[in-house]
């Protein structure tokens, strides 16, 4: 059988395009993993290409397993040797064992994960959250700044004075840092692709040897690729163009970490005589699923453009499900799995998904009292989070100051300057004396721990004191008065979700005093550590998770909850509507033959109860009517969507800047106008 023959028309083209670049431009569900493993095994089996002189780049372990699988199964005969196909990182690892003498460094180093970099880094001793740090070096590896560079931005930072000693002290740390990596010969991860390419940068004669030796490149999701990824690949097409990047421009997800979306935007005109293939026919959803999907897409504007086809027959429309609230909304929810559970449908074929983490607290509840088995993707449990079992010692600890346990796992979170060996020597005091580590603050001398070390333990046992006899409803806030949880959890590289999960946390204690007349906390923290241990999870159970984790997956039926608008699309600071859209997008197309999409009229928003309107994604995926949202603008674009007063809502053309405003060319549903953008308002 011709390694072709199962190939769509444009599957085949891309499969059997051999040399210059190219671009598959490849939507969800189109067979991009087909096309690509099938392209790797007709270079090798039919054009005759030595397999040491291809490689192919991918972003997971598993990706890169299942790719190999699927092409040496492929391949029509025993090769000598198997072609290069791993992640990244991988490939940087391979490089650097063999090239790292070039930087004077031994190829004996060791990789350290992000746990032992954090390790290094608090050794330091320096007064900035040691995630933050590391966050930050991360950045500064992948934009290529080196420890000179750093600190000579700190020197010119012409931010607040605090921010600047912040900056400093960072630029500090970074030099700290590598200085104990060379010294010790060890290597993280952004270093597998930061020192790859500044050896490559830096001898030429190396980089054509690499170059000729690897004649046809592949990578894989390039629309996840960093600027860093970009560069070195650029390095690695030194002496030729035969690069082929499969990914879809819609599915990009990670901005927020690093990921450029103009990689794959740009690539046609960063490379000569680009060929571009689309990927359109969808072999995994149905056509209403498949029309919503491509609806909403439509409105983003840094888009190549394509329209997704089904291949399957349509079965059910696409629901929208109104709830009065998050907790009518979980109710819902595992009342229609319960149905769908009931006739048949196995469990792994059903899946929850939503924006923001924090919404999974009203879901897993619903999904307990309705005894649905669940798993959480690629996430933690909402009561099994860090700063929600934080939060729990806190409140166990203001009923019961004597509890060891909940004292010992926040006796210094917020950190409080208190060593181990302080803590230790108090722990020691106290089991000396038969008492609990509470009493023993009150009754040990500052010679035990230090003045400094037992003035900070009194302040803290005299705030847990405080707060015995406050009124349930004032606990809250006062106990972020006294200890500042949320501030210590905002500061962190994540804080925005932690802070989330925080809110919903307050909100629902909250709601449970204003609902419950004789409201126990005592009982409260007592019944969620009967749900948090319920019976371990059989492998017959739903899957509920982020869209983010969802990227990848498919599943018979799937709910989306949270479409309003602050949850999805998430607004605030650094928000991307465009990106936000694009996970939208992901979303829907995880679904193959049931999709409902669900919306709650209020939820606790920052810690209160708020009103909220339904998500704007509703309306423009075509599945509901939706006021349209006017956005003030002087800067007009092709593909934005406008409004006249008379001639209603538009599609720009084309934009000319004259002076102070633009000329548009304006499609009014086939009317087609010149009009100045003074007379239309940008539509959202």
């Amino acid at each position: 059988m011709n390694l072709l023959d199962s190939l769509n028309p444009s599957q085949k083209t891309a499969a059997s395009h051999i040399d210059g670049p190219m671009l598959i431009l490849a939507g969800a569900g189109s067979g991009k993993t087909k096309t690509i493993t099938t392209r790797l095994a007709y270079l090798i089996s039919e054009v005759g290409i030595d397999p040491l002189n291809t490689l192919t780049l991918t972003f997971t372990n598993k990706a890169a397993s299942t790719m190999k699988a699927r092409a040496l199964s492929m391949l029509k005969a025993d090769i000598s040797s198997a072609p290069l196909l791993c992640t990244f990182h991988k490939f940087g690892l391979l490089f650097l064992k063999f090239y790292i003498s070039e930087l004077g460094r031994k190829n004996n180093f060791v990789i350290i994960d992000t746990d032992d970099k954090k390790k290094i880094i608090k050794d330091f001793e320096i007064d900035v959250q040691t995630s933050i740090i590391s966050n930050e070096i991360s950045k500064y590896k992948n934009m290529l700044l080196s420890v000179d560079d750093v600190i000579n931005s700190s020197k010119l930072n012409t931010a607040s004075k605090s921010a600047q000693v912040n900056y400093e002290k960072i630029a500090k740390a970074y030099k700290l840092y590598e200085e104990y990596l060379e010294a010790n010969n060890l290597v993280d991860f952004d270093d597998l692709l930061a020192l790859t390419y500044k050896i490559l940068e830096n001898n030429e004669t190396l980089a054509r040897e690499i170059s000729n030796r690897y004649q046809y490149i592949m990578v894989d999701e390039y629309q996840d690729t960093n600027d860093l990824q970009y560069k070195l690949l650029r390095k690695l097409c030194f002496c030729h163009q035969n690069l082929v990047v499969v990914g879809d421009d819609d599915q990009s997800i990670y901005g927020w970490r690093g990921a450029k979306i103009e990689n794959i935007l740009n690539f046609k005109d960063q490379f000569d005589n680009v060929k571009v293939i689309k990927l359109e026919e969808n072999y995994r959803s149905t056509p209403s699923i498949l029309k919503a999907a491509n609806e909403l897409i439509d409105h983003n504007r840094s888009r190549l453009g394509k329209e997704l086809k089904s291949t399957k027959k349509d079965s059910n429309p696409v629901k929208i499900i109104e709830n009065g609230d998050e907790n009518i909304e979980a109710r819902v929810i595992a009342d229609q799995i319960s149905k769908l559970l009931n006739s048949g449908v196995k469990a792994d074929e059903i899946a929850i998904l939503y924006r923001i983490n924090a919404l999974s607290r009203s879901l897993e509840d619903g999904l307990n009292k309705a005894r649905i088995p669940y798993k959480m993707v690629g996430g933690v449990k909402f009561y099994e989070r860090m700063e929600i079992k934080d939060l729990i010692s806190y409140l166990r600890l203001v009923l019961n100051p004597n509890d060891d346990f909940s004292l010992n796992r926040i006796i210094n979170r917020p950190k409080r300057g208190l060593g181990k060996v302080s803590i230790a020597k108090l722990e020691k005091f106290a089991y000396e004396n038969k008492t609990s580590i509470y009493n023993a603050i009150y009754m040990m001398d500052d010679d035990i721990v230090g003045k400094k070390s037992r003035a900070v333990l009194l302040n803290f046992a005299n705030d847990l004191k405080d707060l015995k006899d406050k009124p349930i409803y004032d606990l809250l806030s006062s106990l972020e008065k006294a200890f500042g949880i949320r501030a210590h959890y905002e500061a962190l590289p994540d804080g925005v979700e932690r802070v989330a999960n925080i809110d919903e946390f307050y909100g629902l204690i909250k709601d449970q005093i204003l609902n419950t007349p004789d409201f126990d906390i005592d009982e409260f923290l007592n019944e969620l550590a009967l749900q948090s241990e319920q019976d371990r999870i059989s492998d017959d159970a739903i899957s509920i998770m982020s869209v983010h984790a969802s990227k990848g997956l498919e599943f018979e039926h799937l709910f989306v909850i949270g479409l309003e608008e602050g949850f999805f699309p998430l607004i605030g600071d650094g928000s991307d509507i465009e990106e936000e859209r694009r996970l939208a997008y992901v979303a829907i197309t995880r679904a193959k033959t049931g999709l409902s999409l669900s919306f709650a009229n209020s939820r606790f928003y920052k810690g209160q109860r708020t009103r909220l309107n339904k998500s704007r994604f509703l309306s423009e995926a075509g599945l509901c009517e939706g006021s349209l949202r006017i956005e003030s603008s002087n800067e007009f674009k092709k593909g934005d969507l406008v409004k006249h007063k008379i001639f209603g809502i538009g599609r720009v053309l084309d934009s000319t800047k004259i002076k102070a405003e633009f000329k548009l060319k304006i499609n009014f549903g086939g009317n087609i106008k010149e009009i100045m953008s003074s007379f239309v308002e940008k539509v959202v």
